[in-house]
């Protein structure tokens, strides 16, 4: 018998399943299979319009590493060129490739000195930092994800990539949680083990090594090559984060995405990844 049939105070709703790294696991999931569906459905329809969904990733990782530089340091990103010169570049890598790539990055960079001037000399060099680093590691690193998709078998390689990263985050999630007992990382990530690396290494490889053959058309065994590398690009992309957020204090850079926190924190495998990706399957795939 239940506590309010018994005239006792109401049962209280049971609290949300969280994973191990405190997130609310179902809700992290069925966000990240419509995440995955909307991907999914741009690259096989008209996949161009896949440019549209890498943009707004990036513009939204923009706002939220806007406001929490802000709160945590003061630091004060100039976002809108940044803004402006990194959705540029992802859009014209797609006619004019890597020579969109250093013009953009070099302009954004022109124009975040010259944006700066109107709050004067102090904290200069702090903010122009921070603006320049956000500039490549957002506007730079996603523009190889729009190099990937340029080709005719573009959408082919974009889905490889996306398997690819799924597949390490997934394995090194399940082998973390059953077998996880050697620190891989404690000062940075402690619940990341060796473990865990080691799943994410099988599972990015297994995922690489049948995409790539399958998809791709290319051999079983570059896929192997291109899943470990990316295995190990996600981890560390995933522990770079890491220390970002340690340095400015925070849990998770945004609360756009419920269940993973913000849009950053799902794009630090991603963003190193993507040029691994594209300069492994140029040099497989043909």
């Amino acid at each position: 018998m239940s506590a309010q049939t018994s005239g006792g105070p109401p049962d209280e709703p049971a609290p949300p399943v969280a994973s191990r790294a405190g997130r609310n696991l179902p809700m992290a999931i069925g966000v990240g299979l419509v995440l995955g569906a909307l991907a999914i459905t741009s690259l096989l329809t008209y996949r161009e319009s896949f440019i549209l969904i890498i943009a707004a990733a990036v513009a939204a990782s923009i706002w939220e590493l806007k406001g929490t530089l802000a709160a945590a340091r003061g630091i004060v990103i100039s976002w809108i060129p940044i803004t402006v010169g990194s959705l540029a570049t992802v859009a014209l890598v797609w006619p004019y490739g890597q020579a969109a790539q250093g013009i953009g990055v070099a302009l954004t960079a022109l124009a975040c000195m010259l944006w700066r001037f109107g709050r004067g000399a102090d904290g200069y060099v702090a903010d122009l930092s921070a603006s320049i680093f956000v500039t490549v590691y957002l506007g730079l690193f996603a523009s190889f994800a729009t190099l990937m998709l340029a080709p005719a078998d573009g959408a082919g390689r974009i889905i490889t990539f996306l398997i690819m990263v799924v597949a390490s985050d997934t394995g090194g999630y399940a082998a973390g949680v059953l077998f996880g007992k050697h620190p891989m990382a404690p000062t940075i990530s402690p619940k990341k083990s060796w473990e865990g690396f080691a799943g994410s290494v099988i599972g990015a490889m297994i995922g690489g090594e049948l995409t790539v053959w399958l998809i791709l058309d290319g051999q079983w065994w570059q896929g192997l090559i291109v899943g470990a590398a990316i295995a190990g690009t996600a981890t560390g992309g995933d522990l770079v984060e890491s220390l970002i957020k340690r340095d400015l204090g925070v849990k998770d850079m945004g609360n756009l995405l419920p269940g993973h926190g913000g849009v950053m924190d799902r794009m630090d495998s991603l963003l190193p990844s993507a040029i691994v990706t594209w300069a492994l399957l140029a040099l497989f795939v043909t």
